[in-house]
């Protein structure tokens, strides 16, 4: 007696065999171990919609389809984003604006500035016209708005890249050159899971066609249609038939053969592994299949069986011609798994036991049932439902509800909070002080390299409040006009008037000159009062002047006259007959506002006003020293009167 097999039975008391469900180990084969298999049947279409290919090295599909299985996952990053900016603009609010040099005021203005969708749609009072505005809560809303739209349009996109298009099936009845025209490349392998071997192998060679019991059954050798051939594998033999160029004209096929026993070998099998593929002649691209393994029938559990006895079993398969428009009317056969009808098996070892000792359950029984659905065919085309109308209706639908939602919520915070109202107009002032500073800045920097005015930096520094006062000297003017910006110290010394910068001081329109002649030496000078005495004094030189200027008076020319030619200090002064306003008119007032906001037009019109005004008063100097001229060569020499 030969040593059996680990977890075998027994039988004819010499000879081993696997129970129910079990096989001999392919590996060791010195034990039995459970077939464990699973029964799920897979078919493949042979047709793949995807567009387009990347080598897998590069982008992993694999993963990045666990992340975007739906567009809920879209839907939720925008949600989170959305909330994110918004608790983001919400806890900026918190910190004050400052006197717009900080980071926060910086980060709040340039929010601000991202108001464009709702920049002429703010509240309004009093129906005033529509104006642009950008505040802070509208540059909020606007990129929220944004973001939700930009949230919405990629799940859109998403749906149209993954649903795009439809697959329509037409089913229509097929005539015989549809028939004839399809010629399909099939192949298709069977194993029968077992100890067994080719040398197992009976009855196959003939090929039965039409419905068995009717008058177009018919039997005809199998090599006539197609190529068979058996193979041992570590599973079981394997039964394979090819057949190239096939042009299936019935629509029933059977083809049989049986496993018998031989000695050594029992004729038993555990399962069924099969595989069918058929693919268009010539056309290795677009290859349909269908294939799995059955272990028992659909009316048994899925306890261990084992396949033995003159029951058939039989594996039924469904042939669907189909025509795909899509792909230049490609003409593939798609087999399907049918069914699988059991023959005689056992579940019992005792059962089985028996079963192997008698030699009229010494065979297995298959038979490939083939139906082909050659009354119809399967139409197949691919309908785009996204035309370019729908999409930019989408698209406009998508907008709308992103500006709406954001709106409605802008025009409530509005309405309720008379605050945010006007919200830009307080940052414009604040960015509107800080750019005139700036600028004033610019100006102050341009004065102190253009007239040397090192001082005002220093003054600034050292003032509490900010003020500076400095002193420069203008450029000389000579008789004709020309400005002299270099020549000696002494012609920069002699400065015809100075600018004072600080505020405090009093401005020019508050100060009154006089105008003091010397009939002798013709020597003018220009003389500044204070302002509550200047029009009295103003008064009493002009009355002295009248005085001095009547012909009766001529005491007082004597005088005068005997003072100069003795060299008196005291020179009388000769004042106008006519108002010394009217004479020389007072400076224009320098007209600036109260408030720290300074605007560089208000200034450069206050320096032009200055400018005019010293035109003015040189050309009232040259009048002058022209008269003293003429006056001085008229009045009588001293000699002359010492002579009389």
């Amino acid at each position: 007696m030969t040593q059996c097999p680990a977890n075998s039975i027994n039988y004819n008391q010499t000879l081993c065999a696997c129970p129910p469900g079990y096989i001999l180990d392919p590996a060791t084969r010195r034990s039995c171990s459970l077939f464990n298999a699973s029964s799920d049947i897979h078919t493949v279409s042979g047709v793949d919609y995807n567009t387009l290919s990347f080598p897998a090295t590069i982008f992993d599909f694999d993963s990045i389809r666990r992340f975007t299985q739906s567009q809920a996952v879209f839907l939720e990053a925008t949600a989170v984003m959305v909330l994110s900016w918004l608790l983001f603009c919400f806890c900026l609010r918190v910190f004050k604006l400052g006197d717009g040099r900080n980071v926060w005021f910086k980060i709040r203005w340039w929010i601000s500035r991202l108001d464009i969708c709702f920049a002429t749609r703010h509240w309004l009072d009093d129906q005033r016209p529509v104006m642009k505005r950008k505040t802070e809560l509208g540059g909020t809303f606007s990129i929220a708005s944004w973001i939700l739209f930009i949230g919405l349009f990629a799940a859109l996109l998403y749906q149209i890249i993954s649903k795009r298009t439809i697959e329509v099936h037409n089913i229509r009845a097929m005539n015989a050159p549809d028939l004839a025209a399809f010629l399909n490349d099939m192949e298709f392998n069977i194993t029968t899971v077992s100890s067994m071997s080719c040398s197992n192998l009976r009855g196959l060679g003939n090929l039965v066609t039409g419905r068995s019991g009717f008058v177009d059954q018919r039997v005809v050798p199998l090599r006539n249609f197609v190529n068979y051939t058996c193979m041992n594998t570590t599973m079981g033999p394997t039964l394979s038939f090819k057949c190239t160029n096939c042009q299936i004209i019935t629509d029933s096929l059977f083809i049989s053969w049986q496993f018998v026993d031989i000695p050594g070998s029992p004729a038993a099998a555990v399962a069924f592994q099969f595989n069918l593929t058929a693919n268009y002649h010539g056309d290795k691209k677009h290859v349909s299949a269908v294939g799995g393994t059955v272990k028992n029938g659909s009316t048994l559990n899925s306890q261990p069986v084992t396949f033995r006895g003159t029951d058939r079993n039989i594996i039924r398969f469904n042939l669907f011609p189909r025509i795909y428009h899509n792909l230049r009317d490609l003409k593939l056969i798609q087999p399907l798994f049918h069914d699988f009808l059991p023959g005689s098996f056992y579940t019992n070892p005792t059962q089985l036991q028996n079963s192997l000792q008698t030699s009229v359950d010494g065979l297995i029984n298959t038979t490939l049932y083939i139906n082909y659905l050659s009354s119809y065919v399967v139409e197949i085309e691919n309908q785009n439902i996204m035309g370019p109308v729908s999409f930019l209706a989408d698209l406009g639908g998508l907008y709308c509800i992103s500006i709406g939602i954001f709106f409605y919520l802008m025009v409530q915070c509005e309405y309720r909070i008379k605050k945010l109202r006007n919200e830009d107009r307080t940052m414009r002032n604040i960015r509107k002080r800080l750019k005139a500073q700036a600028r004033w800045e610019k100006l102050r920097k341009y004065v102190i390299y253009t007239w040397g005015c090192s001082a005002l930096d220093d003054d600034l520094r050292n003032n509490n409040n900010g003020e500076s006062s400095c002193s420069f000297m203008l450029p000389s003017v000579n008789r004709n006009g020309s400005l002299h910006g270099g020549g000696s110290s002494k012609k920069r010394s002699k400065r015809l008037d100075s600018i004072n910068f600080n505020r405090n001081a009093a401005l020019p329109s508050e100060k009154n000159t006089i105008l003091e002649l010397n009939p002798t030496q013709g020597v003018t000078s220009l003389a500044g009062h204070g302002s509550s005495t200047s029009k009295e004094r103003v008064k009493d030189n002009a009355k002295k002047s009248h005085k001095d200027q009547n012909p009766r008076s001529k005491t007082g020319e004597k005088q005068a006259a005997a003072g100069v030619s003795k060299g008196d200090s005291k020179q009388p002064q000769l004042h106008s007959t006519r108002d010394v306003n009217d004479f020389i008119p007072p400076p224009p007032p320098l007209e600036l506002k109260v408030g720290s906001e300074v605007e560089m037009t208000e200034i450069w019109k206050n320096f032009e006003q200055l400018h005019e005004y010293n035109v003015m008063l040189r050309e009232k100097f040259l009048a002058t020293e022209s008269l003293l001229h003429s006056l001085a060569s008229k009045s009588p020499t001293p000699s002359l009167e010492n002579q009389t």
